[in-house]
C-alpha cells in the first residue's frame, strides 16, 4: 500500500473522540450539453477549522489509462493538488478510483477505514472538487459542526460541474 505522509491522518489529539464516525456522502455531476463532454476529475477530503486536510476521503480519476497517463491531469483538481496531490503516490489504496458518469452518486466512507471514528469533536469543512478536460472546475464546500456523537446532515449545491452535494455524518 502506497500512502503518502500528507495523506495520513494529521487529527489532534483530544481527550474525547468520537466512538464511530461514518460519513455518507451524496454529490450530482450534472450532464452538461456541450459538444465535447469528458467526465470529470473529482476529489473529496474533509479540512479542519484551520483548513488543513483531516482526511483525505476520494480522489476520482481515469485509473485505466496506458501508463498512468491519467495522473498527469490530477493537478487540475487545482485545491486538492496544493493541499494533499503533489505529495501523494497514485494510485492511494482505498483512496482512489474510477471517475464517474453524470448522475447522482453516493459514497460511504467507514469511520475506522477513512480515519473518522478519531475525528475530534469540532468544526469541518466536507470540499467537493470537480475539474473537466476542456470544461470548467468547481468546488463546493459544505461546513458542519461534529459534536463526537449524534448524526449531522448538511448541504450545498454547486453551479456548473457540481449539482447538489450533501453530507451525513454519525
Amino acid at each position: 500500500m502506497k500512502l503518502s505522509h500528507s495523506l495520513a491522518l494529521t487529527l489532534p489529539l483530544a481527550s474525547s473522540w468520537a466512538t464511530a464516525a461514518d460519513l455518507s456522502v451524496k454529490f450530482e455531476l450534472p450532464r452538461l450539453n456541450v459538444a465535447e463532454y469528458h467526465k470529470p476529475y473529482v476529489a473529496i477530503w474533509v479540512e479542519k477549522a484551520d483548513q488543513a486536510v483531516a482526511a483525505n476521503l476520494a480522489v476520482l480519476y481515469d485509473v485505466k489509462m496506458r501508463n498512468k497517463e491519467g495522473e498527469k491531469w490530477l493537478k487540475d483538481l487545482r485545491s486538492w493538488w496544493r493541499k494533499a496531490g503533489r505529495d501523494a503516490t497514485m494510485p492511494i489504496d482505498g483512496v482512489s478510483g474510477a471517475t464517474r458518469a453524470p448522475g447522482v452518486h453516493t459514497m460511504k466512507f467507514e469511520g475506522a477505514k477513512a480515519g473518522l471514528d478519531k475525528l475530534p469533536a469540532g468544526d469541518y469543512t466536507l470540499v467537493v472538487e470537480a475539474a473537466r478536460e476542456s470544461g470548467g472546475r468547481e468546488v463546493v464546500k459544505v461546513p458542519f459542526t461534529w459534536t463526537g456523537k449524534g448524526k449531522v446532515d448538511a448541504t450545498a449545491a454547486g453551479k456548473d460541474e457540481l449539482g447538489a452535494v450533501s453530507l451525513q455524518f454519525q
